[in-house]
């Protein structure tokens, strides 16, 4: 029996990495995309980028853009957790069903991994929801 103990720990151990959703340098990798955007976006993507990623023209959604650029983006532009895309009809979609005044609790609270006021706990609710609409302009 002592024989086979280190072959039945190494399958352990061979078997308890198979249950990791993405390998630790895929985690690693994503994390550091999330965090430099930027690095992100000069990398050739794979796939083309939603609709209204345009300069808004409405003085709403512009001002939306600019709290959206500062506290938002790093999590929405690169898909973090699951965070939808500006414009991104099919991931806002479902979001949206559930009415406005929904999304805008979820906002203001927080929801399952987004932090309370997206993490910036100096944001009025006014600021939050002209974030919000520029986020989903274009997908109404």
């Amino acid at each position: 029996m002592k024989r086979f103990l280190p072959l039945f720990v190494t399958g352990l151990i061979v078997l308890g990495g198979c249950g990791l959703e993405k390998p630790p340098a895929k985690l690693a990798e994503e994390i550091k995309n999330a965090q430099n955007p930027a690095e992100e976006a000069a990398a050739p993507a794979a796939a083309p980028a939603p609709a209204a990623a345009a300069a808004p023209v409405d003085p709403k959604l512009a001002a939306g853009k600019e709290i959206y650029d500062a506290s938002c983006a790093m999590c929405h532009n690169s898909d973090a957790m699951g965070a939808p895309k500006p414009g991104d009809k099919a991931a806002w979609e479902p979001r949206l069903a559930k009415g406005m005044d929904t999304v805008m609790k979820n906002t203001i609270e927080g929801f399952n991994t987004m932090p309370a006021r997206g993490g910036n706990p100096s944001l009025t609710d006014d600021q939050l929801k002209s974030a919000v609409e520029y986020m989903i302009d274009g997908v109404k």
